[in-house]
């Protein structure tokens, strides 16, 4: 990670002609927000002087105690390659604080910085690499989003069939602008669907460059037509979009999961590590799949994971070992998490899920290399291989059994989330889909 100063931000505030700042924060259910400013506010921002108020955003503050104030990252300064050349446009991410200068504990970013500590106080450091699904879709005559395409390409396809093959280049050029080093980019398996993957880095750059990435996303596939989402299940029968999550910790530079002894060449960290993650992961799930639409891409034969088991090279069990996980590239890929996530508390609980499995040394269950999805109920009954949740409702539930997450999250957090979240259930509940009125209408 860069090491920016106060001065340096200055100087390039001067240099690039910036003429606008955006102070970004994320709420708690990963919605990127901003305050902007001139850049003759500079000083004021660099110290922590920008007031906003915090009862406007769902889950902060009550009105009585809306003041919050925005201490901005420098490491994070970045110019947008698609703003003006000319009088630029210039992001800063932020900390949110309280008038007494303590963090915030409903701010998402602070909680996963407390769980960062905290592997610190261990000796660890947490690298993480996504790969993020997406759709680029038509929009209508007025610009609006669809979820209609005309293409009917494939994994791996190449234009003329990938209709968005020129969006993604610009994409993935607009990001390596950007300070990303993007590893992999193609056309995913639906028709319209897309992924790009970023290397491994620590787990606050991660998070800050999910942030980024969507926005980027999002801008670029407009100024080419097309409407980018990230929305885990858009359209009925196909694969939905998901967010893998490659893990591994360090320890003084040195991959900390590598074991070149052990058959798999892992660790026993890094065992205990995914133990951790597997006892948890029901609980995650309710911020990891945090929408009602989420559970529409965890059904089986849509090529999501379904039920709670790990694999060396199989792709239907929940974790994997990638086969590529040997020496300096030993990590776990985590394939239940969808980009609708909100990345910084996501990865807080990922983290703290594998510290508790190390520091209480949970092994984990027999790994399962055998097809999950074609074996019987009695079969996965017999291997002890349990389900994720199959709703929305049902992970909030498992989360506010999970004491140890909710501890992670914070009782503000965690409060504000589930109340959240119930209500958007209870919404979703009160609907009448179109397949209700086709399958009961004229039976009943």
């Amino acid at each position: 990670m860069k090491k920016m100063t106060r001065e340096d931000v200055t100087r390039m505030v001067r240099e690039e002609d910036v003429e606008f700042i955006r102070l970004q924060f994320t709420d708690i259910l990963g919605n990127l927000k901003n305050l902007a400013v001139t850049a003759s506010q500079l000083e004021r921002v660099l110290n922590n002087q920008c007031l906003f108020d915090g009862s406007a955003i769902d889950g902060f503050a009550r009105i009585e105690e809306s003041d919050m104030y925005l201490y901005p990252d420098y490491n994070t300064f970045q110019t947008f390659p698609w703003r003006p050349q000319q009088g630029k446009v210039a992001r800063m991410i932020c900390d949110v604080h309280r008038p007494g200068g303590e963090p915030f504990e409903g701010d998402s970013r602070y909680v996963l910085k407390r769980a960062i500590r905290h592997a610190a106080e261990m000796g660890y450091s947490f690298q993480v690499g996504p790969e993020c699904e997406f759709f680029l879709f038509n929009t209508d005559d007025n610009t609006m989003p669809t979820t209609k395409t005309d293409e009917q390409a494939g994994y791996f396809d190449v234009g003329p069939l990938d209709f968005g093959e020129n969006a993604r280049r610009d994409i993935v050029m607009t990001l390596e602008e950007m300070g990303f080093v993007v590893e992999t980019s193609h056309h995913e398996k639906a028709p319209a669907q897309h992924e790009i993957g970023f290397r491994f880095d620590e787990a606050l750059a991660t998070a800050d460059n999910i942030t980024t990435f969507k926005l980027a996303v999002r801008t670029i596939a407009r100024r080419h037509g097309f409407h980018a989402t990230f929305m885990p299940k858009p359209r009925a029968g196909e694969n939905g979009s998901g967010m893998h999550l490659h893990m591994n910790l360090t320890r003084d530079g040195v991959n900390a999961f590598e074991d070149k002894t052990d058959g798999l060449g892992l660790s026993r960290e890094a065992y205990y590590f995914l133990g951790g993650l597997m006892k948890h992961i029901k609980g995650i799930t309710a911020v990891a799949n945090p929408l009602v639409n989420s559970y529409k891409r965890l059904t089986p034969g849509f090529d999501a994971p379904v039920y709670i088991a790990w694999s060396v090279t199989n792709r239907s069990p929940l974790i994997r070992i990638p086969s590529t996980s040997k020496g300096e590239a030993a990590r776990l890929e985590l394939c239940s998490p969808d980009s609708a996530a909100n990345p910084y508390l996501t990865l807080a609980l990922c983290l703290e899920a594998g510290l508790d499995g190390i520091r209480n040394q949970i092994d984990p269950p027999k790994n399962v290399n055998g097809n999950i999805f074609a074996m019987t109920d009695s079969e996965r009954e017999e291997l002890g291989i349990e389900r994720l949740p199959y709703s929305l409702m049902d992970a909030l539930e498992e989360l506010q059994k999970d004491t140890f997450l909710c501890d992670v999250l914070g009782e503000h957090v965690t409060s504000k989330y589930i109340t959240t979240k119930k209500a958007e259930w209870d919404r979703y509940r009160a609907q009448v889909s179109e397949w209700e009125l086709q399958e009961y209408l004229y039976r009943y």
